[in-house]
């Protein structure tokens, strides 16, 4: 005969409070950033910094860069560490992609060559940093793929604000990059509110 085992009140109790501190236990970072001495505040990355002793494993869906009118969409992209980027051509001309470097490393150069209208190729990116992406082609398409150490970023918007979700509580060092600007960190606490941070990049 077997007797079913009897779950406390107390027991269940537990289990809902680790459940509900697991939701409680993240907050965000919201705010705006100011640029100053550069044309717009839009397309600034704002990440928390490398956690030591942490890794993260990169999404199984890829990100997408497209290549429509000679432009590349978007202008900047963050992505992390790991994930495989889509790279497609929705024009009707060729086009090629290539970065001579990441963050001035030229060892991490790479050409993906050139492809036809309706194609994508794959690339993961494996290194920190941030990727300038050009066309053999047309000179005048460039853009920006900035590789993060954690999943914890946003790129700003017109305005210059940013919201990064779903970050653990914790004190962490909180950073700024941009095609323009120099770079920008500061310290930042995590809390289970929200935690606004405004920050000035300079040209």
């Amino acid at each position: 005969m077997v007797i079913p085992k009897i779950v406390s009140a107390a027991a269940i109790a537990t289990c809902l409070l680790f459940i509900l501190a697991g939701v409680a236990f993240a907050g965000e970072i919201k705010g705006v950033v100011t640029a100053q001495g550069m044309r717009s505040p839009e397309g600034i990355v704002v990440y928390i910094d490398a956690i030591p002793g942490k890794t993260f494993t990169p999404p199984t869906e890829h990100a997408v860069m497209d290549q429509k009118k000679l432009i590349f969409i978007p202008h900047v992209m963050a992505i992390l560490k790991g994930t495989t980027v889509d790279f497609l051509n929705s024009d009707s001309v060729g086009h090629n992609v290539y970065w001579p470097a990441i963050s001035g490393n030229k060892k991490l150069a790479h050409n993906l060559g050139t492809w036809p209208q309706g194609v994508k190729k794959a690339f993961a990116f494996e290194d920190i940093g941030v990727a300038p992406l050009l066309c053999n082609v047309h000179s005048e398409m460039a853009a920006y793929i900035f590789v993060a150490p954690t999943p914890y970023f946003a790129v700003t918007n017109a305005q210059g604000e940013f919201t990064i979700k779903d970050i653990p509580v914790g004190k962490y060092t909180l950073k700024a990059w941009s095609e323009q600007g120099k770079p920008v960190e500061q310290p930042v606490e995590v809390s289970g509110a929200p935690t606004t941070v405004n920050l000035t990049v300079h040209r």
